[in-house]
């Protein structure tokens, strides 16, 4: 996935891709998960997946697995699926809706969706025992435009501090009020960062993805992020009042109300560390990374429209969702042959040409989140 790359702001001169050990090495991986993905806040998808009460998904981060659950009294939480007696996995599908409670498949203790424990089987005759004193352990849980994100640090920074930089940059998309049409999930033989850094760029666009620098030019743009956790700009749509589809056309009503110069230019964000925004006249696609390994990353990729577009005669996301379904995978194949050639013990970083400025920048933060900053 491209953004905009000329980010003359963002480049130092003499910059150079990460060594080869920050995507094959066991042990960084481990560092990463402790010291980013159990630390930052993550995208987990939608709030409205989470329609009514009782009704659940199911997220993975690293080797954690958490229930995030709309309570009866309307309010979201994450819990971690792990039960208060011996530690069984609570719940295995990824979503569903319980009807009141969660219940325990090894003995049957239960807990409420505010994760309070109401029911422990032979456990009365245990002297001191009080359920109060074996709640679900909880994670924080936050809502921004509609998405949900999760964090497991014992004491978070609040999520609208983490995202100060964002607040109000998107409200003329009306993200909180889109409706989501598809969703794919990928899996990508490659590391994490590989697709942050291509994402960050449409250097490669001209050789990787002949269809759509049709639609917008690879050098046309500006950034209006170049430095920190969120990076990103945007590019010009070639074809007045289109938009990056298979027929080059817009496949559904304004997302929102739009300023004129909106309607020819689509946005490329990236949201440290696992989201991917790109925000379209028509249309709103996002992408969440979520790490298997130092060679592995399972991405869900989803598409939001104007409920509006849902009443119209004709509508058909399938345009958009199959542009980009294809353009994700020439992505991803790319990245996986990076991968594949990084892995060699003759890869050594490389330059990074000003061109490729917010990749530098986004290798930057990455360092920084890990206490190694260039």
């Amino acid at each position: 996935m491209p953004t905009f790359i000329k980010a003359v702001e963002a480049y130092q001169q003499g910059q150079r891709t990460l060594p080869r050990e920050y995507y094959i090495a066991p042990e960084i991986y481990v560092e990463e998960m402790e010291r980013i993905f159990f630390e930052r806040w993550l995208c987990v998808g939608r709030a409205a997946e989470l329609a009514n009460s009782g009704d659940f998904v199911v997220r993975t981060v690293a080797a954690e697995s958490l229930i995030v659950v709309r309570g009866q009294d309307g309010v979201v939480r994450a819990f971690y699926n792990v039960c208060r007696h011996r530690g069984t996995r609570l719940c295995e599908e990824a979503r569903g809706r319980f009807s009141e409670t969660i219940q325990c498949p090894y003995h049957a203790w239960t807990y409420t969706l505010d994760g309070a424990l109401i029911g422990a089987p032979h456990m009365g005759d245990v002297a001191g025992f009080d359920k109060r004193d074996y709640p679900l352990h909880a994670a924080a849980v936050a809502t921004w435009d509609g998405f949900l994100f999760l964090n497991l640090a014992r004491e978070p920074e609040p999520l609208e501090q983490a995202l100060a930089p964002l607040v109000g940059r998107f409200r003329r998309f009306n993200l909180a009020t889109l409706r989501s049409a598809r969703r794919i999930e990928y899996d990508v033989q490659a590391n994490w960062k590989l697709v942050f850094q291509n994402f960050s760029e449409c250097l490669h666009c001209p050789v990787i993805h002949p269809g759509l620098v049709k639609l917008t030019p690879y050098t046309s743009g500006e950034n209006d992020l170049f430095e920190g956790p969120y990076l990103g700009g945007y590019m010009v749509i070639t074809k007045e009042g289109g938009s990056l589809t298979l027929s080059g056309r817009a496949c559904g009503a304004p997302v929102g109300e739009l300023p004129a110069e909106d309607h020819n230019r689509v946005y490329f964000y990236s949201i440290f560390p696992n989201m991917l925004l790109s925000l379209h006249p028509d249309y709103v696609m996002f992408h969440t990374l979520w790490p298997q390994g130092p060679g592995r990353t399972t991405i869900t990729c989803e598409w939001l429209f104007n409920p509006k577009s849902f009443e119209q005669a004709g509508f058909d996301p399938d345009d958009a969702v199959r542009f980009w379904d294809e353009t994700n995978r020439q992505d991803w194949h790319i990245c996986e042959l990076a991968q594949a050639g990084i892995a060699s013990r003759a890869y050594q970083p490389g330059p990074y040409s000003p061109r490729e400025g917010i990749s530098a920048a986004w290798d930057r933060e990455f360092l920084r989140a890990l206490g190694r900053a260039r």
